[in-house]
């Protein structure tokens, strides 16, 4: 596995000296496997922010949502979070595609907690475990190489309003968001799946 910190980060850390608190940092915090409250916390959260590399290094960020359980930790070092009905784009499921990387970001605006988890992220397609995630096309399996706790001083407090009813649910069919009404994308929306 490749440093932990690379160069750049190093180059930073020595012209602010904080090359010892991070060396700290990464031997007090950072881990390989999931523990059990990290997957607890994982997994009662209804979103996560997604970063990930295209081939020609270019990133993308993006907002993940769901009901709780949606993102799982299936294993010692496995996480698995499906794909919903979109854009159409598929920017981060391409870089995915492309090079694998992803960086996922768990943040509780109500508890005030952070957790990074940075891997190799595979999709799966026709993986069993699908049928477990209603509304799911794909299924992104991400192998954990860093899990961390994030210092959470910056977060603002927030407390949740309402629950998107756009999230796929069993036994519900959620409702069309405006957007794909609008003139000039309604006649190119992909064919309904199924």
């Amino acid at each position: 596995m490749p440093a932990f910190y690379p160069p750049a980060a190093r180059a930073l850390q020595d012209e602010f000296d904080s090359r010892r608190l991070a060396d700290r940092l990464e031997q007090m915090i950072v881990h390989q496997a999931f523990t059990p409250g990290d997957a607890e916390f994982i997994q009662r959260q209804r979103h996560f922010f997604l970063a990930t590399v295209d081939a020609a290094g270019q990133p993308q960020c993006s907002f993940k949502g769901g009901d709780p359980g949606f993102v799982r930790v299936t294993g010692e070092r496995e996480l698995l979070f499906p794909c919903y009905d979109g854009n159409g784009m598929f920017l981060s499921t391409g870089n995915v595609a492309a090079t694998g990387k992803a960086g996922l970001l768990f943040c509780d605006f109500e508890a005030g907690k952070r957790l990074r988890v940075n891997g190799t992220a595979t999709l799966l397609r026709g993986d069993p475990r699908q049928r477990e995630f209603p509304g799911a096309f794909l299924l992104v399996r991400v192998e954990a190489e860093a899990i961390f706790g994030n210092c959470p001083r910056y977060l603002p407090r927030y407390a949740l309003v309402e629950a998107s009813p756009y999230v796929p649910r069993a036994g519900c069919v959620p409702p069309e968001p405006e957007w794909k009404s609008r003139p000039g994308l309604a006649e190119v929306l992909p064919r309904a799946r199924g």
